[in-house]
């Protein structure tokens, strides 16, 4: 895990070049297919974010979460007044 950083450091860093910083947030990730840029501009004019990366965003909700050591904490609360209905889902019971 990397060392934690202040806010005002971080959020320079986020200004002082936007795409690096954002590159190097997104390789925290496990993407399927690593983007190679943060920022990309089309022929139209057009700014795409992480252009030909690929992730599986069910994996990163859930998959990733219990194989984490996370399974037994709630991933979901759905809570009803209307109905009265409050239930806890966990990673895990979402995963199965």
């Amino acid at each position: 895990m990397k060392h934690a950083c202040s806010y005002a450091a971080t959020h320079a860093a986020s200004l002082a070049d936007p795409a690096a910083f954002w590159l190097r947030q997104a390789q925290q990730l496990p993407w399927d297919t690593p983007p190679q840029q943060a920022l990309t501009q089309d022929a139209n004019g057009f700014y795409r974010w992480f252009r030909g990366g690929e992730l599986n965003t069910s994996f990163l909700c859930l998959d990733y979460h219990v194989q984490q050591g996370r399974g037994q904490q709630p991933a979901l609360i759905y809570d009803s007044p209307v109905t009265n209905t409050l239930r806890t889902y966990t990673y895990a019971s979402c995963w199965t």
